[in-house]
């Protein structure tokens, strides 16, 4: 059924002519690498015998030299593996029979195939009079240790955590769904990075139609190279001027292949630690990391709080403005007194003080986040207690103010995602524009235009909306109960 799903994301840039379309060769190889003070080069004899005599080359850093000592050059070099009076033909035979102590020999005969090999960890032997040559997966095993989830903490979930190297985290999923259903594969993405993509999908629960949509994305994407997620997202996603995410990023191989399972398509690209799935609804963005290890119960109250904060994060200042400035009938007598006494001697207009918090407010986040972690943590105190309260005494903006704000703030540090909060802070600010240019009328008119835009949303084809909007019954008990409506495709009622 799949066969031919991922043919086009599996022959990636093929179609292209090679980059380096010379004969294999040492003098042609030293060229290439010219400047590259890690290209390495060892003749060697093949059994110790001075007829046959080959280049072993590699790229110091991407190979471990114990491997390449032990299970490369001692075998080459041992009379008893490589006899002597052979050819250099019946050499290389037996190399590709097993003579070589590697898990790896793949005979080569393009120097854009040896090239591809050296950058990406293996070592080559030439046989220049041959014009061949057979390259040795040997892998320098210096990686980062698989550790703890960093942002996406559990109390009762695992504590392994995706790292930069790609064949590890392939062994992480693989562990968690070990069925032979779920399927690899990959390709190789960026004209100059070379970096290779691992695309996931569990036969028989993944939609074919989805899987085959994303595989013509994939082809068609033109880079120089990929080195970050944000260049995947922008020409992966239906709408990339959106603000809101359209792939779901995740640290965790367990929440990783639970999407997998419930058949959406997994991304993992080497050299970043972090998973992307698709399709997502914002529903997905929604759920915690540890709703799947808590009581049903509990994990549907906490569902239900989230929604109610993502409203309030996004609502909340733009209806004390509108309030505040066009509709101060709606605020109860005591309050509205509490107000205007706090307002008094507060030189600027509501509008401009929680514009100015806001303002201030990403700053001090922003602040927060490039700085090592004991000054960020300083400069937020100091941005909390000591710039607010100074604020307030000097009378320049109003406490009332700086709660709304605060909370506001506080809301949206509940969501999960943070690709969600973002766009949940881009939204805020709109909407407070909206309400001091026509109060509550301004607020309703950019929330009709929000609801617009989430239901022209699509995620490869499958409604950003869904379960709401995919036309089953019990679409708010789908959304909020953990367990319904995630079983499968987002939106089974519509295929891409």
């Amino acid at each position: 059924m799949y066969t031919n799903t991922f043919q086009s994301a599996a022959a990636l840039h093929t179609h292209r002519a090679p980059v380096y379309p010379f004969m294999i060769s040492l003098v042609s190889l030293e060229e290439i690498f010219s400047a590259c003070a890690d290209f390495q080069t060892r003749s060697l004899r093949l059994g110790l015998d001075s007829g046959r005599l080959v280049t072993l080359c590699w790229v110091e850093g991407l190979v471990s030299a114990q491997m390449l000592t032990e299970d490369v050059i001692r075998p080459l070099t041992s009379l008893a593996r490589l006899p002597e009076g052979d050819s250099q033909r019946q050499s290389l035979l037996r190399i590709l029979a097993g003579a070589v102590y590697n898990c790896s020999a793949r005979y080569r005969e393009t120097m854009d195939e040896v090239v591809e090999d050296l950058t990406h960890g293996c070592c080559v032997l030439l046989f220049e009079n041959a014009g061949q040559a057979v390259s040795f997966e040997a892998r320098s095993d210096a990686r980062r240790a698989i550790a703890e989830p960093t942002l996406e903490k559990s109390i009762k979930g695992a504590k392994d955590a995706f790292v930069e190297t790609l064949r590890v985290n392939t062994a992480l999923v693989r562990r968690k769904l070990c069925t032979p259903e779920l399927k690899l594969v990959e390709a190789q993405l960026g004209r100059t990075s070379r970096t290779t993509v691992a695309l996931f999908y569990l036969d028989g629960a993944a939609d074919p139609e989805t899987a085959a949509a994303l595989g013509r994305r994939l082809d068609a994407l033109d880079v120089e190279g990929l080195l970050a997620a944000g260049i995947l997202e922008e020409r992966l996603a239906d709408a990339p001027a959106s603000p809101f995410p359209q792939l779901l990023h995740t640290e965790r191989p367990d929440r990783f292949a639970q999407y997998i399972m419930e058949g959406r398509i997994g991304l993992l690209v080497d050299g970043l630690p972090i998973g992307l799935c698709t399709p997502v609804t914002l529903a997905d963005f929604l759920r915690g990391t540890g709703d799947g290890n808590s009581n049903r119960l509990a994990a549907s109250a906490l569902t239900l709080l989230r929604w109610l904060a993502f409203f309030l994060s996004m609502l909340l200042p733009a209806l004390y403005v509108a309030i505040a400035l066009y509709h101060q009938e709606m605020i109860p007598t005591r309050l509205l007194l509490s107000v205007i006494e706090a307002k008094q001697k507060v030189p600027f207009s509501t509008a401009l003080e929680v514009i100015g918090m806001l303002l201030s407010f990403e700053l001090l986040q922003e602040a927060g986040l490039h700085l090592p972690n004991p000054i960020g943590d300083t400069v937020s105190i100091i941005g909390a207690l000591i710039v607010g309260q100074s604020a307030v005494e000097a009378r320049v903006v109003s406490p009332i103010a700086i709660i709304v704000v605060a909370f506001a703030g506080i809301a949206g540090y509940t969501l999960p995602s943070q690709d969600l909060g973002a766009a949940v802070r881009l939204i805020r600010m709109a909407l407070v524009f909206a309400a001091v240019a026509a109060g509550l009328f301004g607020v309703g008119a950019a929330l009709c235009l929000l609801l617009l835009h989430l239901a022209e949303l699509d995620s490869l084809g499958h409604n950003y909306t869904a379960p709401l909007s995919d036309g089953e019954p019990l679409p708010f008990s789908r959304l909020i109960l953990r367990g319904l409506g995630q079983e499968t495709n987002p939106d089974r009622s519509r295929t891409p």
